[in-house]
């Protein structure tokens, strides 16, 4: 069902997926592949401006975010990835998404992100050299080029950021929710 699901947000036949996974499974990596996870902060400052880094490895714009690493929870994941990749101090107010990054074409490997909004509380901006080409503050009708999926988040954040309320966003289900026999 997983190679279905799989095949379902990609080109590939799932007869593919089926094969990489039970390739995968015991040799080394006991039970099922699931996806990574990245966790990612939509930091807001004082003016309503949104905190946003230039990737290394892209060239695009987006909000700092890293991979989820042992020993931390989400949320300090979140903070974490923004004082590493900018020198901005920041406290999380809330989740604001969930999503998975292949189904939405964000990615080309599964992962889950989950995203916070954070508020700056000290430190300065100082992008990391081996993350960011550059880092800055952005109003939303000043945002920089190119950026990633901005239409899908943006609104959302900035509404956080304006503290107005907001729902954590995530992919609803599908019907059916997998491909495959529903017996």
């Amino acid at each position: 069902m997983a190679a279905d699901m799989r095949s379902r947000v990609s080109d590939e036949p799932a007869v593919v997926f089926e094969a990489e996974w039970m390739r995968t499974v015991g040799s080394g990596i006991s039970g099922y592949v699931t996806p990574k996870v990245a966790v990612g902060a939509v930091v807001g400052d004082g003016d309503g401006r949104l905190l946003l880094i230039q990737r290394a490895d892209s060239g695009v714009w987006l909000y700092p975010t890293g991979w989820a690493d042992i020993g931390y929870s989400p949320a300090e994941v979140a903070v974490k990835e923004v004082w590493e990749e900018t020198g901005i101090r920041c406290e999380v107010v809330q989740p604001i998404a969930i999503h998975d990054g292949l189904r939405l074409g964000f990615s080309r490997i599964p992962l889950y992100s989950i995203v916070f909004h954070c508020r700056a509380v000290g430190g300065t901006l100082s992008p990391h050299p081996e993350e960011c080409l550059d880092a800055g503050w952005f109003g939303r009708d000043e945002l920089p080029d190119p950026i990633v999926s901005f239409d899908r988040w943006g609104d959302h954040a900035f509404r956080a950021i304006e503290g107005l309320p907001v729902i954590a966003d995530f992919d609803h289900p599908r019907d059916p929710v997998w491909r495959g026999s529903q017996d």
